[in-house]
């Protein structure tokens, strides 16, 4: 039941930023997609950035991970809050998927 809402609030704010076609771009380094773009590219991810999940990150999400990259990464944990997916295990992503990306400037 828990999973269902959480599902239902993660729809619900991917549909209120394709509603308001978001986009912050990346600095640095740049990220070239946008905040929304980043996020559905990091969807097989979910499982694993949940507050207080003990799932680790699938195969499938590390694939996604390396293939976004760092700066993308970034702008995500720095963008604006996402329903249902907690921060400090989403920096935690490239660690446990061995990705070799430097860490992410917290900017909030």
């Amino acid at each position: 039941m828990r999973h269902t809402r959480s599902s239902k609030v993660f729809a619900t704010f991917v549909l209120m930023l394709m509603m308001t076609g978001l986009g912050v771009q990346g600095q640095g380094n740049s990220c070239g997609l946008t905040f929304f773009a980043s996020l559905i590219q990091l969807i097989p991810c979910r499982p694993a950035v949940i507050p207080f999940s003990p799932i680790p990150p699938s195969e499938t999400c590390c694939t996604a991970l390396k293939a976004l990259g760092q700066p993308c990464l970034c702008v995500l944990v720095n963008g604006p809050p996402i329903s249902g997916v907690d921060r400090n295990m989403a920096i935690q992503l490239p660690e446990k998927c061995s990705a070799n990306f430097e860490p992410c400037s917290i900017t909030n």
